[in-house]
């Protein structure tokens, strides 16, 4: 969990968080809650007022969480009713978070998007084109030459990756995106690195794409900005 939020948020010297780890990052949310079977992480906005850090650390301790918590969304209700009394909360994020087991199936008709062949792209999934270096390792599925699904790195720190995943419209359903999520798992971790992979509750294809490859259900996420 502490891997998953560093490679989501920018932190401070502090361990606060700043902003969204990409290169136009959003302000990161007002507060993070990351629970898992073990116990949970949470981490504050840098400018957020000290009373409410101790409010939200209060409703946390008397929180009583599910038996199955990894099973159900976090109850958002409590905390985000603490933040509104300082401003309007903006955004509430509620979804599962995931690891990948030790061993992966093979995949074909995948090929790692270098500035080489970034044509590969087009036409189908051509608004990933400015990521092919921020994003690497940055894999396609390919067909009839054009790339029909990605995965590639959205967020990145020294210890691990957070897939983004995208497969176009008209091919989605077919289980391109299970195979191309598994190619950049296992380029990541030749790199030294873990591959994450986490969605919201809502939404279901995303957490099909984790049910095919048996992905490990290790947290839950709560962000409200």
């Amino acid at each position: 969990m502490r891997f998953h939020v560093e490679a989501l948020f920018i932190h401070d010297a502090a361990g606060q968080l700043v902003r969204v780890n990409a290169p136009d990052g959003a302000p990161a949310p007002r507060f993070f809650l990351g629970s898992t079977v073990d116990g949970a992480v949470r981490r504050f906005r840098h400018d957020l007022d000290h009373d409410l850090r101790r409010e939200l650390e209060a409703a946390f301790e008397d929180d009583v969480l599910p038996e199955h918590v990894l099973d159900a969304p976090i109850d958002p209700s409590r905390y985000a009713a603490i933040l509104a009394r300082s401003a309007p909360v903006q955004r509430t994020w509620v979804g599962p978070a995931f690891c990948f087991p030790e061993e992966l199936p093979p995949t074909i008709g995948t090929v790692l998007v270098t500035e080489e062949n970034v044509q590969l792209l087009h036409p189908l999934l051509e608004a990933w084109v400015p990521d092919v270096q921020p994003c690497h390792p940055l894999f396609a599925l390919t067909v009839d030459g054009h790339a029909a699904a990605v995965c590639g790195s959205v967020r990145r720190t020294s210890m691990a990756h957070e897939a983004g995943v995208e497969t176009a419209p008209a091919y989605r359903g077919r289980g391109y995106a299970s195979r191309v999520v598994t190619a950049w798992a296992r380029a990541v971790r030749d790199m030294g690195r873990a591959p994450l992979y986490s969605t919201s509750w809502q939404n279901a294809a995303s957490r099909a794409v984790a049910r095919r490859l048996a992905l490990i259900h290790f947290g839950s996420d709560l962000h409200i900005t």
